[in-house]
C-alpha cells in the first residue's frame, strides 16, 4: 500500500513539474483549434501531459507551437490543453478548455496580423493609426461536452501604446489591461496623454451582440494652451470652436456609450462630464457689441468654475457655475445652462449673473459706470432665424428693468408681453412704469424719464418693431422732459401700424398755464397730418443744433407724412436767441459788433421764425427759413445730406434797413414807418456750409435787396399788424 502512495506522489510530482510526452492527443489538439475557425493551421514538436494541481485538472502542455491564421503567423509561447478527467481514461478524450499564451506582440506584428481582423476600418486603424506599443495576451478557448466550441476569454495588458487619434495629435504612453469573451470586451486602468490632454483610470466595455454597445469612463486633465498657431493647426482647422480658445485647464470625469451596426458605423451616442474648470479664456474673431453698454467685448475669461455636459445625437446639455471676466476685467459669479435639441434645432438659455460692464439707455435715461454691479437674469430660447426672450431682468438695490416675452420671429419683432422699470438718478425715482401688451398697449406709470428722448429719435430713421401694429394708451403721472422741465398728466391715445404711429390725441400740463397737445390723423390713403402745439419750445429742440440758444417762444409744428417725402412746417412765435456760436459769428463777420454782443448778452428778439421744409430718405430741404425780428431779419434756404453736410445760404438784413426800404414804399410806407427815417438800402448776403461742427461761414455786403425778400417782410408786417 504504501509503495502505491509512493508511485501516485512521484507521479504527481512528474506531471506536475516535467510531465510526460506522449503522442496520443496530437490529433486531438490539432483538430480542436481549427474547430474555432477552419482558417486555423497548427504544427507543433511535441506534447507533454501535465497536471495543474491548482485546478486539480489534467492537462497537456505543447511549447512554441507554430500557429498561423489565413496564413498569417502567430506568435505563441505555449499552449495548454484541458482534459475532461473520466473521459481520459476513456476511449474517447473530451477537451474542457485550451489556453494559448502568447508572446509579446509589438506593432509591426500587429500590422502584419491586421489583414485578418474585421471590420475594415478596424484594420485601417491598425495600419494608419498605432505607431507604438506592445500586447501581452493569453487566451481560453472552451468546449462543451459534445466537445464543440462553446466560448472564449481572452485577457492581457497593452503597454505603451502610441496611437494618432486626429492629424498630428497621438494618445501616448497609453497602459492598459483587457478582458474578452464571446459576448464583451473590457479594458480597465486606462492611462494615455497627448499634448493638452491625459486620461486617468479609465475603462470601456464593449458588447457584441446583433448590435455593437461601448461604454466607458474615464477621467481627464486638460491642459490647453493656444499660443503656437502651427502647434494644433489640424485641431483648430476641424474643430473651429478651439480656434477662440486661448488656453483651457480642466479636470473633468468623462462618460461615454455608443451603439455600432456590425460595420461599426454609430447609431447613436452618449457623452456626459463633470469636473473643475480651472481656467480658461475665450477670444472673439470680431468683437461683440454688449447691447446694454454699447462696448466691445473682446474675450472672455473662466476661473473656479464648475462644469457638467450631456451630448447625444439628438440633444445637448451643458451648465457652469463659477467665476467669469470681461476683456480681463474682474471676476464676477454666475451660473449658466443651455440645452439644445438637434431634431427642432431649438435651444434654450438660463443665466443668472453679476454684471458691471455699465449700462447706457438713452431712452429713459438710465446709466451705469463701469464696476457697479448689477444682477443679470436671462432665459431665452432660440431656434435658426427666432429668438423668444421669455425674461430678462437686470437689477440692484435701487433699480429694476424686467422684460418678459419678448419675440423675435425671422429676426423681426412680433409681439412682446410686459415690460417693468424702475430706476433711480441721483437718489431720485426717475422711472417708474409699466407697459403692457395685449390686444392694446397700456403704458402706465408714476415717472418717465424722456430727458434723452429727442436725441433717440434724432438718432433713428427707421421703426425698430415693423410688425407691432396695436391701440396704444399712455397715461404718465409726471415726464421729465429735456431741460429739466416736467409735463405732469400725460395722456396720449393712439394707433401704431408696422411700427410708427397713425393716430395720436394726446396732452400734457408744463405748469403755470403752459401746455403740450400732440395730434395725428390719417386719411383714406397713407397719408399722416401730424400737428404739435406747445408753450414751450426747448424740451421739443434741444437735441437740434440749429436751434441752439434759441429760448422762449411758443411751438407751432405741422407735417403732411407720406411713404416717400415728408412736408412740414415749424413756426416759433416771440422767442430769443441767446449766445448762438452761428448767430454771433454771423454777426461779427458782418461787422454788426453791436448786435453781436447783444446776442452774446441779454439776446436778440425776435417776433417769428417759420421753417418750411422737405425730406425724403435722402435728403432734408430747407426750403424757407424766414426769421423776423426787431434788430434784425434773415432769409435762408438750403440742404442737409444724410452724413450730417448741411448748406445754407440767405440774406441778413438789420431792422433800421429794413425800416429805410418799407418806408420806400407807397401807402404801406407811410402807414408803417415815418419818412423821414431816411434813405439807402442795406443788407447781408452769407453762405454756411460744412460738417456738423465744422461749417465754415462766408458773408458779401449788399446793397439791394431781392424782391422776394422784401414781398415775404411786407406780407409778414401786413399779419402782425392788420390794421
Amino acid at each position: 500500500m504504501l509503495g502505491l502512495l509512493i508511485t501516485i506522489t512521484l507521479l504527481i510530482v512528474v506531471l506536475s513539474f516535467r510531465g510526460i510526452e506522449t503522442t496520443k492527443f496530437n490529433d486531438l489538439i490539432s483538430n480542436k483549434i481549427p474547430q474555432t475557425d477552419n482558417n486555423f493551421k497548427i504544427k507543433f514538436k511535441s506534447i507533454k501531459f501535465r497536471i495543474d494541481i491548482k485546478e486539480l485538472s489534467l492537462f497537456l502542455n505543447t511549447k512554441s507551437p507554430k500557429i498561423s491564421y489565413r496564413d498569417k503567423s502567430i506568435p505563441i509561447k505555449h499552449i495548454n490543453v484541458y482534459l475532461n478527467f473520466k473521459s481520459f481514461f476513456g476511449s474517447d478524450s473530451k477537451i474542457e478548455k485550451i489556453n494559448v499564451v502568447f508572446k509579446e506582440i509589438n506593432v509591426d506584428q500587429l500590422k502584419q496580423l491586421s489583414s485578418i481582423f474585421k471590420p475594415s476600418n478596424f484594420k485601417s486603424i491598425i495600419n494608419n493609426n498605432i505607431k507604438e506599443g506592445e500586447i501581452l495576451a493569453d487566451l481560453d478557448i472552451y468546449f462543451d461536452e459534445n466537445n464543440e466550441f462553446a466560448n472564449f476569454i481572452s485577457k492581457g495588458t497593452v503597454k505603451n501604446l502610441k496611437t494618432e487619434i486626429i492629424q498630428n495629435t497621438y494618445l501616448s504612453k497609453t497602459n492598459f489591461t483587457f478582458f474578452a469573451d464571446k459576448s464583451d470586451i473590457l479594458i480597465k486602468n486606462i492611462f494615455g496623454e497627448t499634448n493638452f490632454l491625459k486620461i486617468i483610470d479609465g475603462d470601456i466595455k464593449l458588447k457584441i451582440d446583433t448590435d455593437i454597445f461601448l461604454e466607458a469612463n474615464f477621467k481627464s486633465n486638460i491642459n490647453f494652451l493656444n499660443n503656437s498657431p502651427k502647434k494644433y493647426e489640424y485641431l483648430t482647422e476641424n474643430f473651429k470652436n478651439l480656434r477662440n480658445i486661448s488656453y483651457l485647464s480642466a479636470n473633468l470625469t468623462n462618460y461615454l456609450s455608443i451603439k455600432f451596426d456590425q460595420t461599426y458605423k454609430i447609431l447613436n451616442y452618449k457623452y456626459k462630464n463633470s469636473g473643475d474648470l480651472i481656467s480658461a479664456e475665450i477670444k472673439l474673431d470680431s468683437p461683440y457689441i454688449n447691447p446694454l453698454s454699447n462696448k466691445k467685448i473682446k474675450n472672455l475669461s473662466f476661473n473656479n468654475s464648475e462644469i457638467s455636459s450631456e451630448f447625444n445625437n439628438k440633444k445637448e446639455n451643458f451648465n457652469i457655475a463659477g467665476k467669469y471676466s470681461v476683456n480681463n476685467g474682474n471676476f464676477l459669479d454666475f451660473n449658466l445652462h443651455r440645452s439644445s435639441d438637434k431634431i427642432s434645432k431649438i435651444s434654450n438659455f438660463k443665466m443668472n449673473s453679476k454684471y458691471n460692464e455699465g449700462v447706457k439707455l438713452d431712452l429713459i435715461n438710465f446709466f451705469k459706470k463701469e464696476n457697479e454691479t448689477m444682477d443679470l437674469t436671462v432665459d431665452l430660447k432660440k431656434s435658426k432665424e427666432d429668438l423668444i426672450i421669455n425674461e430678462l431682468e437686470l437689477s440692484d438695490k435701487k433699480n429694476q428693468i424686467i422684460i418678459k416675452g419678448l419675440s423675435f420671429i425671422k429676426k423681426k419683432f412680433t409681439s412682446i408681453d410686459k415690460i417693468f422699470v424702475k430706476t433711480n438718478k441721483n437718489n431720485i425715482i426717475n422711472n417708474d412704469f409699466s407697459i403692457i401688451f395685449g390686444k392694446k398697449i397700456f403704458i402706465k406709470g408714476n415717472n418717465f424719464d424722456a430727458s434723452l428722448l429727442p436725441k433717440v429719435l434724432n438718432n433713428s430713421s427707421k421703426s425698430d418693431l415693423p410688425n407691432l401694429s396695436k391701440k396704444v394708451e399712455i397715461d404718465f403721472k409726471n415726464i421729465i422732459a429735456p431741460l429739466s422741465e416736467n409735463l405732469k398728466n400725460f395722456k396720449l391715445i393712439g394707433e401704431i401700424e408696422r411700427g410708427k404711429f397713425s393716430k395720436i390725441s394726446s396732452k400734457g400740463d408744463f405748469g403755470n398755464n403752459n401746455f403740450l397737445d400732440i395730434s395725428m390723423k390719417r386719411d383714406k390713403g397713407k397719408k399722416k397730418y401730424l400737428e404739435i402745439y406747445s408753450d414751450l419750445t426747448g424740451p421739443l429742440l434741444t437735441e437740434y443744433s440749429f436751434f441752439k440758444g434759441l429760448t422762449g417762444g411758443k411751438l407751432i409744428y405741422s407735417s403732411i407724412i407720406d411713404d416717400s417725402v415728408t412736408t412740414s412746417k415749424l413756426i416759433i412765435e416771440n422767442f430769443k436767441v441767446i449766445n448762438a456760436p452761428g448767430m454771433v459769428k454771423l454777426l461779427s463777420l458782418a461787422d454788426l459788433r453791436g448786435l453781436a454782443d447783444l446776442a452774446e448778452g441779454e439776446g436778440l428778439s425776435f417776433d417769428l421764425l417759420e421753417i418750411n421744409m422737405e425730406k425724403d430718405k435722402n435728403i432734408l430741404k430747407l426750403n424757407e427759413i424766414l426769421a423776423l425780428g426787431p434788430s434784425i431779419s434773415v432769409l435762408m434756404e438750403g440742404y442737409q445730406d444724410l452724413n450730417g453736410l448741411t448748406s445754407l445760404r440767405g440774406t441778413l438784413v438789420p431792422a433800421k434797413t429794413i425800416n429805410k426800404m418799407i418806408s420806400k414804399i407807397p401807402i404801406i410806407g407811410d402807414i408803417i414807418i415815418p419818412k423821414e427815417i431816411g434813405e439807402g438800402l442795406f443788407g447781408i448776403s452769407f453762405k454756411m456750409k460744412g460738417p456738423t461742427g465744422k461749417i465754415k461761414t462766408t458773408i458779401n455786403p449788399i446793397r439791394t435787396l431781392t424782391p422776394r425778400f422784401i414781398q415775404k417782410i411786407i406780407d409778414k408786417k401786413k399779419l402782425s399788424n392788420p390794421n
